[in-house]
């Protein structure tokens, strides 16, 4: 057994010395009541009963239970062994698309014009209830536009990343389309990790335009290290409207599906077309049911509190005190 928290004790100790000092000091300079008798003869053969004996006993029961009192405050606590805490899941990376045509507002077609979300705001719904029921799997995110960034490292954190998507805003990685970078950063995060299902979810709306990796290089060092990826395009066929500058116009769609299928083809992974909310919600359903591996958390130790075993007796003394002290040892006056 130890101490959780010693300062405690160090703290509260001079503290009980010096109460002690006070009482001590506040005893022998207290007047003692008295009375006066012509002789003392007739006490002679008196003797102390067993309540008078007793009595300073019971008192000092009263500092036994603040010094318990005290070493509960000092939070002892029982190691019962070392556990190593395992879940059962995958380490998954997020790569959402963030260029300029994620303003288009195709996804929420049953909806009326000026009540449509942009693309990303349907993503980031979607992504963001995905992350939040994940339970044991590792989730990361990365970015990308013109270029790719890693915005979230995999972590089991998952209130932290599915936060990070919710705060996605379009263009902050460029208005084109990076897809090879934005594949080659994923990997990244993954190639170096033990777990034997690393998987990685791309979501794009077009084709690649920007970056200096194409993809189908990219999916290829994706498959030699071992990464599945799974590949989303999120646009509905036609043209679709979107919002600049406060004026409406249509733009062509221009996803490019040949590219995405074989990116997902090469690793191993499989390719969807979501053109509502609806299908991209059940694509990540479908991607819910990947293999599971398990991730291994640090070993860590499980401790049992044993503050009641002082707060207890503590409490006991001092309760047999007060009714002691105010019934059979009472004194007068």
């Amino acid at each position: 057994m130890r101490l959780a928290d010693p300062r405690w004790l160090f703290a509260l100790v001079p503290i009980f010395a010096a109460w002690l000092g006070w009482l001590w000091y506040q005893r022998r300079n207290a007047l003692l009541p008295s009375a006066s008798f012509s002789s003392l003869d007739a006490f002679a053969d008196l003797r102390a009963t067993w309540a008078v004996r007793a009595r300073p006993w019971v008192v000092g029961t009263r500092y036994v239970a603040v010094a318990l009192l005290f070493a509960a405050l000092a939070r002892p606590v029982a190691s019962q062994g070392k556990k190593a805490l395992t879940t059962d899941g995958l380490h998954i990376v997020l790569a959402i698309d963030t260029s300029g045509s994620m303003r288009a507002l195709d996804l929420d077609a049953e909806r009326s014009l000026e009540w449509r979300r942009t693309r990303l705001e349907v993503v980031r719904d979607v992504v963001t209830a995905f992350i939040e029921a994940r339970v044991n799997d590792a989730v990361g995110l990365v970015v990308f536009g013109s270029f790719a960034f890693t915005q979230a490292p995999l972590t089991l954190d998952h209130a932290l990343v599915a936060n990070l998507a919710q705060r996605l805003e379009i263009g902050v990685a460029g208005e084109q389309t990076a897809i090879g970078d934005a594949l080659v950063t994923a990997v990244k995060r993954l190639k170096d990790d033990k777990a034997k299902s690393r998987v990685v979810v791309l979501l794009t709306d077009g084709r690649n335009n920007a970056g200096s990796v194409e993809p189908q290089e990219a999916a290829r060092l994706a498959k030699a290290y071992g990464v599945k990826v799974y590949t989303i395009g999120a646009a509905r066929q036609g043209r679709a409207p979107m919002v600049v500058g406060g004026q409406l116009f249509y733009e062509d769609v221009d996803l490019d599906d040949d590219t995405l299928t074989a990116i997902a083809e090469t690793t191993g992974g499989k390719y969807y077309r979501a053109e509502d909310a609806t299908a991209l919600e059940r694509i990540y359903a479908d991607i819910d049911t990947l293999e599971k591996d398990a991730i291994d958390a640090p070993e860590q130790h499980e401790l049992d509190e044993r503050y009641p075993l002082f707060v207890a007796p503590a409490l006991f003394l001092l309760c047999c005190e007060a009714l002691l002290l105010s019934t059979r040892l009472r004194t007068l006056p």
